[in-house]
């Protein structure tokens, strides 16, 4: 148990979304936002910025008035990060952002219509990235290399 605690602090080679693996600070978006976008898709816009640390890291901003229900706004970034963690991107910042309305007040607030589609749309951007990027992702779920004695 305790090698479960310590495996997630640092945010390698698990599959939590640890707080190394956040963009968290207000500077850090924007100095991402002020990038030109990498990759637009039909409802998001990725941007990415090289960064220094051996991992990854995703920043998600869903807007209030692109997805009214703060259930649709949770599925949208659930899914942003389970498909980042499963993608294994290079060392990028990389921030996700809603820029079309994806649902109405009027209708249900999450479908599973609804959530292929996000997830169709925000797959195929992340591996445009990877894609761009050139540099050989390392499987997300790979342990740590073996320390010589």
């Amino acid at each position: 148990m305790d090698s479960c605690i310590n495996s997630g602090s640092t945010g390698e080679g698990s599959h939590d979304f640890a707080r190394a693996r956040r963009i968290v600070k207000t500077d850090e978006f924007s100095s991402v936002f002020r990038l030109r976008p990498s990759q637009k898709s039909a409802h998001f816009v990725l941007y990415t910025r090289l960064n220094q640390l051996p991992h990854a890291r995703l920043g998600v901003v869903v807007a209030k008035r692109f997805a009214p229900r703060a259930v649709t706004r949770n599925t949208i970034k659930r899914v942003t990060r389970e498909l980042f963690r499963q993608t294994g991107l290079p060392a990028i910042d990389c921030l996700v952002r809603l820029a079309k309305p994806v649902n109405s007040k009027d209708g249900p607030a999450t479908t599973a219509k609804l959530k292929a589609a996000l997830r169709v749309e925000l797959a195929r951007l992340f591996a445009a990235q990877l894609k761009l990027s050139g540099k050989p992702a390392l499987p997300p779920s790979s342990p740590p290399p073996p320390r010589s004695p």
